[in-house]
């Protein structure tokens, strides 16, 4: 109403006293009204922070990723985020954090996997031994103990 009170040829001060609201609000609005028009005025997700990483980078981190470290060079047999931050800081000299990197790799369409450890002497079939079939929790009395307890 605010909005339209001025275009209709009203002062601002006007507007915001019928609005119940202070001059720089009033003003936020018209702005917002002269970008965008009556759209504009919707409210919106704020953009957040700008990414730290630009394409190239981004695009050199997803190769490394799929390529996974060389033990010798790297000194590590699998990437974890604290690795990657230390490589981003080696090739790009970028401060980034584990959680930072962590979101940035997540909107890749990376997701954190971690097997599950098994003992470099297991053998398969030791497995299927030692499996344990559980009865179900919740099971139908017999006929025999129903009459018992009537």
């Amino acid at each position: 109403m605010a909005v339209a009170m001025i275009l209709d040829g009203g002062s601002r001060s006007e507007a915001a006293k019928m609005a119940g609201v202070t001059l720089q609000i009033v003003r936020d609005w018209v702005l917002r009204f002269n970008d965008g028009g009556p759209d504009g005025l919707a409210t919106r997700k704020a953009p957040g922070r700008a990414s730290i990483l630009n394409d190239a980078q981004r695009a050199r981190l997803a190769e490394m990723v799929e390529i996974g470290p060389i033990p010798a060079a790297h000194g590590v047999v699998r990437w974890r985020l604290c690795d990657l931050v230390q490589w981003l800081w080696d090739e790009f000299q970028l401060s980034i954090t584990r959680h930072t990197l962590g979101r940035e790799l997540r909107a890749m369409g990376y997701r954190k996997l971690s097997a599950r450890p098994r003992h470099r002497g297991q053998k398969p079939d030791d497995i299927a031994i030692f499996k344990k079939s559980s009865l179900p929790a919740w099971r139908r009395s017999d006929a025999a103990s129903r009459k018992e307890r009537l």
